[in-house]
């Protein structure tokens, strides 16, 4: 009599190297992506990628349209403004002054923030009380009006737009800090660390950092946006950046007197507005996927 020949299950074929490579850069945002490579790239080398000096004033070549319309010429690409200054080169400037009050307005707001919120959470009782109250009134605060107040005491300038948003931005990263901190305070392995002594600062850094940093990183990726948002409207009301210095927000605003004659002055800097915002917020959307392992999709 002869054994039954056992059927063998067919063979699992493991994925390659190449197709998990694969699968990884189809998830990737291009297309947030290459915005915000742009825009980097356009902040950091200005000097070497602008046709001209975005202050050169040209008055013979004022409201020249942009290169594909009639009377455009391809040395201004998206046209020059009143006083004949080239708008790409005035753009990619701007983006300059954009990421730089972006990112010196979070670094220090989130740093307030992240620190106050951590202490909060930790220690609890009437620290905890004091710091979120606190956290409620500023952010009652209207940034606008607060930041213009501050342009007619100080004057306007990129010191004052980082002030204004750091007085505000602060108590979000406090408040989300805060709630994360709860979130994981209690957690065996944070008690086994409390129970055996050792000291706060230890059990923050070593416990709590690690566990509530992934969070922080996405916000300070969100805020970014709401940021330059701002920057812009407050460049636009005059509260921003001095002219003649570029921004995105002080060239809608300048175009807004030729809107009906110039409709390049304004249309180019709002759409780099929106495009940035849009790449900005796409790619916290994906940065939370991918660092939250509950959100991640194998």
């Amino acid at each position: 009599m002869t054994d039954a020949a056992v059927p063998t299950p067919p063979p699992v074929m493991a994925a390659t190297t190449g197709e998990s490579w694969w699968r990884r850069m189809r998830r990737l945002p291009l297309f947030s992506l290459a915005i915000l490579a742009i825009i980097i790239v356009a902040a950091l080398f200005a000097e070497f990628l602008a046709p001209r000096s975005p202050l050169a004033m040209s008055l013979p070549r004022s409201f020249l349209p942009p290169f594909w319309m009639e009377g455009g010429e391809f040395a201004y690409p998206l046209g020059t403004d009143d006083l004949g200054r080239d708008v790409l080169s005035r753009m990619i400037y701007g983006a300059r002054i954009s990421l730089l009050v972006a990112l010196a307005s979070l670094v220090i707001g989130g740093g307030i923030g992240m620190t106050l919120g951590v202490i909060a959470g930790y220690f609890g009782g009437w620290v905890d009380a004091l710091i979120m109250r606190t956290c409620d009134a500023f952010l009652s605060f209207p940034i606008i009006l607060f930041a213009l107040v501050l342009a007619v005491g100080l004057g306007s300038g990129i010191g004052v737009i980082i002030l204004a948003v750091v007085f505000v931005i602060w108590a979000r990263f406090a408040r989300m800090a805060r709630g994360e901190m709860l979130a994981w305070k209690g957690r065996d392995f944070v008690l086994y660390a409390q129970m055996i002594g050792l000291p706060h600062t230890r059990v923050i850094v070593r416990h709590f950092l690690p566990n509530i940093l992934n969070t922080m990183v996405v916000l300070f990726t969100l805020q970014i946006a709401w940021v330059i948002l701002v920057e812009a409207v407050l460049s636009f009301l005059g509260a921003g950046i001095p002219p003649p210095t570029p921004s995105w927000g002080s060239m809608i605003a300048q175009g807004r007197e030729h809107i009906t004659r110039a409709w390049w002055l304004s249309t180019f800097p709002g759409l780099a507005i929106v495009f940035t915002c849009l790449a900005l917020n796409l790619f916290g959307d994906w940065l939370q996927q991918h660092l939250d392992p509950k959100m991640r999709q194998i």
